[in-house]
């Protein structure tokens, strides 16, 4: 019989429902969002709250048969938010947990190896974020920027842009999942902002700074003045410069 687990979506839900899992002996489990579960008749079903003295206990488990960098890298699988993936999480888990020695490379197990995908897929777009944000500096000195990425990236951001940023006070702000990043000179923190229906994440123009306008305006420029007609690959481009990026991007707004 397949139990069904509804959990919150979090990493702390995740490793909650493992907690359930092997405190309740369960076999077969299909672990699902609570969003995405469709009641049928014969489910037998349980609601995983998330607790987070069970979830430490499981990552403690977790640090114990991983490296530091297999636990950060089952986190960053978790953040992609890819519907129907945690299945392949609970798989991963349960054969680390079931298993004698450190199985993070055996590429051979199905688990092991559709999380490194996913990692693959999520560190693909963290990269590609800290290249493509933008910065423009709003009224109070802050510097703000609107990023949108496939993936939940944004905690994966914060020692780059902590370290490369340090002397200066900046929002990062993933529109999609309406949750942000702020960085006030010491300390970052994760930040949640009521946007008017007509003043949106990303239509901040009235609250720039004076000279923000006329930097983007020399950025403008220079991007043109480098852009030879000539030697103009579009297909290159895109490749590199996925569309998707473009809206956000000064040089092509």
């Amino acid at each position: 019989m397949v139990t069904t687990l509804l959990y919150d979506g979090t990493f702390e839900g995740l490793l909650t429902a493992v907690f359930e899992i092997y405190e309740h002996k369960l076999g077969k489990v299909n672990l699902l969002r609570k969003e995405h579960y469709t009641e049928t008749m014969f489910d037998a079903v349980m609601d995983v709250v998330s607790d987070e003295a069970r979830a430490t206990r499981v990552l403690g488990g977790l640090k114990k048969k991983l490296s530091g960098m297999g636990v950060q890298r089952l986190y960053a699988a978790h953040l992609s938010g890819m519907d129907r993936e945690e299945n392949n999480y609970i798989g991963f888990i349960r054969y680390v947990f079931d298993s004698s020695e450190n199985v993070e490379e055996d590429y051979g197990n199905r688990y092991v190896m559709r999380v490194s995908e996913i990692v693959r897929m999520v560190r693909r777009e963290k990269h590609r974020m800290e290249a493509f944000i933008r910065f423009q500096k709003l009224q109070d000195g802050t510097y703000y920027s609107v990023i949108e990425p496939d993936f939940n990236v944004l905690p994966l951001l914060m020692k780059h842009f902590r370290n490369r940023y340090a002397d200066q006070k900046w929002i990062i702000y993933d529109i999609r999942r309406k949750y942000g990043m702020y960085y006030n000179l010491h300390d970052v923190e994760y930040i949640n902002i009521d946007f008017a229906e007509t003043n949106k994440a990303s239509d901040i123009d009235g609250v720039l700074s004076e000279d923000e306008g006329l930097y983007q305006h020399l950025w403008k420029n220079y991007f043109k003045s480098v852009n030879i007609q000539s030697r103009k690959n579009t297909k290159l481009h895109v490749r590199h410069i996925p569309k998707r990026y473009w809206k956000h991007l000064t040089e092509k707004i």
